[in-house]
């Protein structure tokens, strides 16, 4: 798949605005975080599409993806499936960094300084 196929496919276009429309509390955070260029200037997007893929947040200018990731991606089923989908947009060139829900709301200062370290 070409890179511009990549990104914003159409068939997830709904689903896309229904997960914005209806983050997480953990999401919401995380997104008030980055919004409006807070980190270093630069611009990321929530609940972006990359192939069949919707992520939580995307780094365009640096190709990085941040998932946070809650209780309901402990069982061994979904690491399996997170460790799966890691290695795929590793190797399209992606970097993924997986934040945990209690991190956001225990320790945002971290979590702003593990960004940062990702970048």
């Amino acid at each position: 798949m070409r890179q511009e196929q990549l990104h914003s496919l159409p068939t997830l276009k709904k689903m896309r605005a229904e997960l914005r429309n209806n983050l997480t509390p953990a999401e919401e955070e995380v997104w008030h975080l980055l919004r409006k260029h807070k980190i270093q200037g630069l611009k990321f997007r929530r609940q972006h599409s990359i192939g069949n893929f919707i992520v939580d947040f995307y780094c365009a200018a640096l190709k990085l993806v941040i998932e946070v990731d809650g209780a309901v991606h402990d069982s061994q089923e979904a690491i399996a499936n997170d460790k799966l989908r890691d290695e795929i947009l590793h190797e399209l060139g992606f970097k993924v960094l997986r934040i945990r829900n209690d991190e956001v709301f225990l320790t945002p200062n971290e979590v702003i300084n593990k960004i940062k370290a990702s970048l």
